[in-house]
């Protein structure tokens, strides 16, 4: 019986940066023979191995953030301000990641002042029509994208551990529909990508009144309906607000070049364990077997 079409988009960045301090904490860098710091790298290809053998999926494509400055920074010129510079043990690993995921014939994408959520966005809208899709990521934000034909794997600690999200779950955690968490945002802010929102709306606020209102426009047609402080502090905040939910909401319309049968999941077994030998990663040839009877079995 034919397998059904089912893609696995990977947040690479998220990925990358989770398994970097997972060991770097510990001052563990896990330096080759050539000098060469690999515990992203074997981190991430951990993750990516194991949520294959989750999923299960046909297609695998892994997405990147292409630099530092989108066209949010442009908007606001504080967007991710905050974030501090790539600690120097992880700077060899990001072209190191995208060759390693490259030699698992699984290809890699990015755009040149997008983010990774936004080619994550575009390819999920693009094909979720035509298969199932799965997104596994720790970046919050992309819940945004969950509907009847797209989930949303949020790692966990541990390797092959998700809070594994569907549109239901979702909404009975959270009691909004997934859209509306752009909306959220934009009232509470991002402390993390260091936009502000509606100054003293905080999370709890924030869920109350999209939940209560559903949407931005029908809250501010609502603003005699709030609370004195509520309404004082969105009309003192308009600006913000508007720019906030410009920056919170995935961009799914990026000018993205990805046939779906390059994303099909057939791994070379020995272009694989030949760079797992050469980069001298530990803990890897194990778990590949894994997901080379997977991408045998579709």
């Amino acid at each position: 019986m034919k397998k059904e079409n089912h893609l696995l988009i990977v947040d690479g960045m998220a990925l990358l940066f989770r398994s970097f301090y997972a060991t770097s904490v510990y001052g563990q860098f896990m330096i080759n023979s050539k000098g060469i710091p690999t515990n992203a790298v074997t981190g991430l290809l951990k993750h990516l191995i194991a949520a294959i053998d989750y999923v299960k999926p046909t297609h695998v494509v892994c997405c990147w953030d292409m630099g530092s400055k989108t066209y949010r920074n442009e908007l606001f010129d504080g967007y991710k301000a905050n974030r501090p510079e790539a600690p120097v043990e992880l700077v060899p690993q990001f072209d190191l990641a995208r060759e390693v995921v490259e030699a698992l014939d699984i290809p890699n994408l990015g755009i040149e002042g997008f983010e990774a959520d936004d080619c994550i966005g575009t390819l999920a809208k693009t094909y979720e029509t035509e298969m199932k899709i799965s997104i596994l990521t720790g970046d919050k934000d992309i819940l945004q994208l969950l509907n009847d034909n797209v989930d949303v794997l949020i790692f966990q600690k541990g390797i092959g551990n998700y809070k594994h999200y569907t549109k239901q779950t979702f909404m009975d955690e959270f009691e909004i529909e997934p859209y509306m968490l752009i909306d959220v945002k934009a009232l509470m802010g991002d402390s993390s990508d260091n936009y502000p929102g509606v100054k003293g709306i905080g999370e709890k606020t924030a869920y109350k009144l999209i939940s209560q209102y559903k949407s931005i426009d029908v809250l501010l047609e609502s603003l005699k309906d709030l609370t004195k402080g509520q309404k004082t502090k969105i009309e003192n905040d308009l600006e913000m607000l508007h720019l906030s939910r410009k920056l919170a909401e995935i961009n799914c319309q990026a000018p993205l070049q990805c046939l779906i049968d390059d994303t099909l999941f057939l791994v070379n077994e020995d272009r694989a364990f030949s760079m797992i030998k050469d980069l001298e990663l530990r803990g890897v040839h194990t778990l590949l077997k894994n997901i080379t009877v997977v991408g045998e079995a579709i």
